[in-house]
């Protein structure tokens, strides 16, 4: 899947919510990340599987890993995606923002 994606690239929605999908794996898998996106996001360990059914909670997902460059690229390292592949995905997603209370 290794492919290369322009900072004007545009991925189907689909597409966006499977990476989205996996930059939360990739967040849950690390105990220290983890805990900075809980955080940052507000949410604790006991409400995220209900903040997971709002549909701003997947480009919430991307926001987090976009303000950590480090985070972006071990992601696009472990999809085998260009970082470019990211973004696009957030800018693909519908763009409100998360409110966990919804």
């Amino acid at each position: 899947m290794r492919q290369k994606a322009g900072k004007g690239s545009t991925l189907s929605a689909e597409f966006a919510e499977t990476i989205a999908a996996q930059a939360l794996a990739f967040i849950a898998a690390d105990p220290a990340r983890l805990g900075r996106f809980l955080t940052e996001s507000g949410l604790g360990p006991d409400n995220v599987r209900k903040a997971a059914r709002n549909p701003n909670f997947l480009p919430a997902v991307l926001d987090f890993i976009l303000a950590h460059e480090a985070d972006l690229l071990d992601l696009a390292a472990q999809l085998d995606i260009d970082a470019n592949y990211i973004g696009a995905a957030r800018r693909a997603l519908k763009d409100d923002k998360f409110d966990q209370s919804t």
